[in-house]
């Protein structure tokens, strides 16, 4: 790698170049990772050592805190190892799709929103939201949202289904319980050197004014961009810009992810018979429940791993669920997964 940076040709092709240099700084980033991970883990050994010899069961306790905290990372990291698919390492779309249920779902998708836009500030990740359509009282009918960092749709492909939420509505007059629904579809960026041949024919191109909160920003051209892809019945959109060009570019962008996924995840299919009742998740495929009332608890219906505190997992506490689903995707059992994280 360090021999391929230093070659004086390398630059003859900028696109090329870039690819290498990023791939070299994040093998960089990874062994300068193990590295900080080891030292820490000596360190907390000597702490340990130290409390021992002097007698102090503080500095003991402080330092097998250190080392659960690390062994929590440690678990993570594996998990993050099995992320070798072919579009794992790329930045990923996300959109929410609030459910029939009107005013409740609408507001129940803007919580998830918000709850993936969190957890991705988490992660170090950029968030760019590229197109939101309001509900009529509270909440959005759907969004679009970019993920930027390294295995964003690694990390997020597994988020892809309905999310089912248990409460009492805050828009019922006699505080009654609610259930609603709304999905969670997650597709990888791709880059210029992956060919999808997209026959403009088969796409019908509408533009629309672009809706939001109101005030000084929101377009009053029709600038935004919706492309209906026929054969496929896959629908983007797009009005984070101002100009109904760059939307149209950026939906064009989002259209080419979305027929590579589905070619990803045919051949997923074709290759993992197993693998297929697993990925194939449509519209009433439920995941995961999210329950607010009579009790709190929030439960992964693929892997059995749950919280009962819900408030921290719609705020962006997902990991837990995202390591064992991808765990349980590759190693094809929830009961190995629970085990090996515990």
């Amino acid at each position: 790698m360090n021999n391929k940076s230093e070659d004086p040709t390398l630059w003859n092709d900028a696109a090329e170049a870039q690819k290498l240099m990023r791939e070299r700084q994040h093998l960089d980033d990874g062994i300068n990772s193990v590295r900080a991970f080891e030292q820490q883990m000596q360190d907390a050994i000597d702490l340990i050592e130290l409390g021992e010899e002097e007698g102090d069961a503080d500095i003991v306790k402080e330092a097998e805190d250190a080392l659960r905290v690390l062994r929590t990372e440690a678990a993570r990291r594996q998990v993050e190892a099995m992320l070798s698919g072919e579009a794992d390492g790329n930045d990923t779309y996300l959109e929410v799709h609030s459910g029939a249920g009107g005013t409740e779902s609408q507001d129940w998708a803007n919580i998830l929103l918000r709850m993936y836009t969190r957890w991705a500030e988490r992660q170090g990740y950029k968030v760019e939201l590229m197109e939101v359509h309001d509900g009529e009282e509270a909440g959005i009918k759907s969004a679009t949202l970019l993920v930027k960092g390294h295995n964003a749709y690694g990390w997020l492909k597994t988020e892809s289904g309905v999310h089912r939420l248990v409460r009492i509505s805050p828009f019922d007059s006699n505080a009654r319980r609610h259930t609603s629904f709304s999905s969670i579809w997650v597709y990888p960026v791709i880059d210029d050197s992956i060919q999808i041949d997209i026959n403009e024919s088969d796409c019908r191109i509408d533009t629309y004014r672009s809706s939001g909160a109101g005030g000084q920003h929101v377009n009053t051209t029709d600038s935004a961009v919706r492309i209906t892809h026929m054969p496929s019945g896959i629908v983007v959109q797009c009005q984070q810009e101002r100009s109904q060009h760059k939307n149209k570019a950026k939906a064009w962008d989002m259209l080419r992810a979305r027929l590579y996924e589905a070619e990803l995840k045919k051949r997923e299919e074709a290759a993992n018979a197993e693998a297929a009742s697993k990925s194939d998740i449509g519209w009433g495929h439920q995941i995961r429940s999210y329950v607010l009332q009579p009790y709190q608890l929030v439960k992964d219906l693929r892997t059995g791993v749950a919280s009962t505190a819900p408030d921290d997992v719609l705020d962006g506490d997902l990991n837990e669920f995202m390591e064992a689903a991808l765990a349980h995707r590759v190693n094809g059992g929830a009961d190995a997964v629970v085990d090996d994280l515990a």
